[in-house]
């Protein structure tokens, strides 16, 4: 199994884009596709293209305008990896046979493995779902800051 190259990429404007949660203004202006695409190297057609996507997927809200920009959608504590894979690949699964409604697997009606693989996408699932926008973006937790301050 391996992510696509876009799904790679909005990881990782994901995680830029947390790494500036909360702030209103930035040194350099607003939070928008070009900036992300500066500080990332992600190509800017291919930012503008994530953002878009993001931004569907409720991850991202985008304001156009003067002044307008964009901002994580919720803390990122509360995204997961596979929000994130999700948003770019559309739903998880290891086989087509494993999304709900398709049926376009010839050997469907006899197959004896096709019950097993939903044990494997859920597996996957949780693992995506353990990542969450924080830990990828080295953000620190009330957790983390409540152990930092105790040390």
């Amino acid at each position: 199994m391996r992510l696509s190259n876009l799904a790679d990429y909005a990881v990782v404007i994901m995680s830029a884009a947390a790494r500036h949660c909360g702030a209103a203004l930035l040194a350099k202006g607003k939070l928008n596709a070009s900036r992300l695409s500066e500080e990332t190297g992600v190509p800017l057609p291919t930012a503008q293209k994530l953002v878009s996507k993001l931004s569907a997927a409720g991850l991202i809200e985008s304001t156009r305008g003067v002044g307008g920009g964009i901002r994580l959608a919720r803390p990122p504590a509360s995204i997961s990896l596979a929000d994130i894979v999700e948003a770019v690949e559309g739903p998880l699964a290891i086989t087509s046979c494993t999304i709900n409604g398709n049926h376009d697997c010839k050997l469907e009606d006899g197959c004896t493995v096709k019950p097993h693989w939903g044990v494997v996408n859920k597996t996957i699932r949780k693992a995506l779902d353990d990542v969450s926008l924080a830990s990828l973006s080295d953000i620190p937790t009330a957790s983390k800051i409540r152990t930092m301050e105790k040390a």
